[in-house]
């Protein structure tokens, strides 16, 4: 028997995981919570998510990441499968794409992805059967040469030959099985021709085994068994009589060890929530049952004298003598589809969102905080106060106590001020309900502005504009002109302490300054900035997000591009018209940036660089939106997914954080803030270890700082300018030869042209 080798599915482990990226590369940052299938090797125990995949030594119990940043072909599993004569673990993703971990690698089978049928291609189910690895699809079966690693056959069994959804495969010494929607197929295993259709038989409906859909078959001791209308069939010559039910419905069968693991849920009066052993008899060996580990269990697996149960709330857990023990590795409770913002090395992400006609979504997830490298969760699954919040759209921090405040799209506001303490604002505050739904409290956009007052857009309301000043006190405000559905969503406050609001719904952008006292109206000016020249000159598609970058300029992402407001500060004075950039030999966008794109999320970078996200992947553009500087996708890199929810960075670090469709994961980019003395500047790697090929950085510089590499006599190897406080090296002298081991200096010039030496950089064994 071949293993697989530790390092070759070891995958990211939890260690590495918090692990701060070197520069240029990326992390995930993913849901373990929620486990849809499981497999046993002889070392470890392998656990898919919807979205990746983690390991658990059988001795140790030491868990691991395996994720498409760690070397997946996709984020999404739907199944895996072990095949225990080769040392194989088979990947069946939720795109129909397959992967296969060997000895030698990941190998990509993406033959069904690519088949151009209109038939529904899940991948339900794995058989390996020597030399070929029988796949259980939406079309039928599909036949895979284990060794060539690609399509040797394609079974489609169905009903005069067509496409039938087949859950799983199996066989025994005289046939292949099939558990098909149309009932329980067989075809003899010496058949020449399994292809054809004709060759397959129907056994549901004969022999005691009822008609319709066989959602289930497999082998044990030598007897075959069939999973039909939440019962467990045994065959017996050419009879099938009742081996398992207990009336609850079975969710999967598993032929483990020679035995068979039955996983059921709860139904209202029916038995508890429950994996169950049973002996090739039909006696039971051995059953798991206990709330809340178990919630709907998913698939059970025998690994010694352990039961592993996969389970969609419960993630992992391993049932023996000694007790239950569950595995559930750091991470937030879902994607991230809301704002997401850094304060102080701290990333809050919000979970909800709103459709296109900005209705309700019932997402529950609440808000996710990551810090020092773990992943807290703010929800009613943990606090049941908040079980009236959920849509979370915006989050801000406080900047006195470092607090936060989330709203919620039809909860209100709410305040987190510690470890499972909160406030709700609706009914107890000038918070005020949707007109025309006075039940439903909308919070839609959060910021602080420079005086640390708090300013909530509260979509819908009469007064859709509230401040919470610093006393406690509050004001609230409506525009002088209509507005649509009084819309009112995310916040930017500029440079001159005036507030942009994203007003959807065919509104556009406001403009508001509130005058020399919050409290009086009379000397508030309001604009509203619209598609067309005269009206704003924004594009004409519907406004998504705001930005303000370093020079104070707004950015507004549309679903038709971006415009750039380089005049916020005289906006009320007139003739303040928003710019379309200009992108110089770009003809992707037919000459404006982002033209045709629907613009999501911009973040603004420490070297005042734009982070775009759109349904087309992750975008870097130059500070003026005149040029494209990368390009991330999922085809490219290990971005989870090309649709793009939000974009937030570390200004500290570099680090951007992108939520996607998919998940989160952050890539490490070259740009940090810049600071205001070298006090703190660091060099890493120092020393630059032997074989090093990766990008060397330079950390805590002034903004715009000249960086020369320079032997110890002088002689300059290399020079650069910072990107906001951070300059970047790849260890090559300026003609791009690889450097020699030794020491060098690194000199620093801010732009008072004064110079320093910052420190020295080791070389070692190039």
């Amino acid at each position: 028997m071949r293993f697989l080798p530790f390092l070759l599915l070891s995958g990211l482990s939890a260690a590495a995981q918090n692990t701060f990226p070197a520069i240029g590369s990326w992390r995930e940052h993913l849901p373990y919570n929620s486990t849809v299938d499981l497999a046993v090797t002889p070392e470890r125990i392998y656990a898919a998510t919807p979205y990746s995949l983690f390991t658990v030594d059988r001795e140790s119990g030491e868990v691991e990441r395996r994720s498409k940043v760690g070397g997946l072909s996709e984020t999404g599993i739907r199944t895996i499968r072990y095949d225990e004569g080769a040392g194989k673990l088979y990947i069946g993703y939720t795109n129909s794409n397959i992967d296969v971990l060997t000895t030698g690698g990941i190998r990509n089978i993406p033959d069904l992805l690519r088949e151009s049928v209109s038939g529904d291609k899940t991948v339900y189910d794995f058989f390996p059967a020597g030399d070929v690895c029988y796949v259980a699809t939406g079309l039928g079966i599909w036949v895979l040469d284990a060794e060539r690693y690609e399509t040797k056959d394609s079974w489609f069994i169905g009903n005069n030959g067509g496409y039938v959804p087949t859950y799983m495969v199996s066989r025994d010494n005289e046939y292949i099985w099939a558990a098909t929607a149309e009932g329980l197929k067989r075809t003899p295993r010496n058949n020449a021709t399994p292809s054809d259709f004709r060759t397959w038989e129907t056994v549901s409906g004969t022999g005691g085994l009822p008609a319709g859909r066989a959602s289930g078959v497999a082998v044990i001791g030598g007897r075959t068994v069939a999973l039909a209308r939440d019962t467990v069939f045994v065959r017996n010559g050419n009879s099938w009589t009742l081996f398992y039910a207990n009336g609850d419905p079975i969710v999967s069968i598993n032929a483990t060890e020679g035995r068979l693991a039955v996983a059921q849920s709860f139904v209202l009066g029916g038995s508890s929530t429950r994996v169950t052993v049973l002996n090739a008899d039909g006696s039971v060996a051995r059953t798991a049952t206990n709330s809340p580990v178990l919630s709907y269990p998913q698939e059970g697996a025998l690994a010694g004298p352990d039961l592993w149960v996969a389970d969609l709330y419960g993630g992992l857990s391993r049932w023996n003598a000694a007790g239950v023990e569950q595995f559930k590795p750091n991470g937030p409770d879902g994607i991230a589809t809301g704002e997401m913002t850094v304060y102080n090395g701290t990333l809050w992400a919000a979970a909800g969102s709103v459709n296109e006609s900005w209705n309700y979504q019932y997402n529950r997830n609440g808000v996710y905080q990551y810090k020092e490298g773990q992943w807290t969760n703010y929800n009613q699954f943990r606090l049941p106060g908040l079980d009236t919040v959920m849509d979370v759209l915006t989050v801000a921090v406080d900047p006195r106590d470092e607090s936060l405040w989330a709203g919620s799209y039809g909860g209100g506001l709410v305040h987190y001020t510690g470890p499972g303490t909160y406030s709700i604002f609706k009914q107890n505050s000038p918070i005020g309900p949707t007109v025309g739904d006075p039940t439903s409290y909308r919070v839609a956009g959060l910021a602080f502005d420079q005086n640390n007052n708090l300013w909530v857009a509260n979509y819908g309301a009469i007064n859709f504009l509230h401040v919470r000043k610093t006393d406690g006190t509050w004001s609230s405000f409506a525009a002088p002109f209509f507005l649509n559905e009084n819309a009112a969503a995310s916040i930017v406050v500029d440079n001159s302490d005036q507030l942009w609001i994203l007003s959807p719904k065919g509104n556009g952008v406001l403009a508001y300054n509130h005058g020399a006292s919050i409290e009086s109206a009379g000397d508030d000016r309001w604009r509203l900035f619209r598609s067309g020249a005269g009206n704003g000159n924004l594009p004409a598609g519907e406004p998504l997000c705001l930005a303000k970058d370093r020079s104070g300029f707004i950015w507004v992402g549309t679903t038709d591009g971006v415009a750039v407001i380089q005049c916020a500060e005289s906006v009320f004075f007139g003739g303040c018209e928003a710019t379309l950039p200009i992108v110089k030999g770009e003809t992707n966008f037919a000459n404006y940036l982002f033209k045709g794109e629907e613009v999501r999320s911009i973040a603004v970078d420490g070297a005042d660089r734009k982070w775009v996200g759109t349904r087309n992947g992750l975008w870097l553009i130059s500070p003026d939106g005149d040029a494209r500087l990368a390009h991330f996708t999922e085809e490219n890199s290990p971005l989870l997914s090309n649709d793009i929810k939000r974009v937030a960075i570390d200004g500290r670090t570099g680090e951007v954080f992108v939520s996607t469709a998919k998940g989160i994961c952050s890539f490490r980019a070259g740009a940090t803030e810049g600071v205001e003395t070298y006090d703190s500047l660091k060099v890493f790697p120092n020393p630059v270890p032997p074989g090093y090929g990766g990008t060397i950085a330079i950390r805590g510089l002034k903004e715009n700082s000249i960086v020369k590499i320079a032997e110890l006599n002088g002689r300059l190897v290399y020079q650069t300018r910072s990107l906001g406080g951070q300059a970047v090296w790849n260890g090559r002298d300026y003609a791009g030869r690889s450097i020699a081991s030794g020491v060098y200096l690194v000199l620093v010039t801010d732009e008072g042209q004064e110079e320093r030496t910052a420190g020295k950089i080791v070389v070692i064994g190039r």
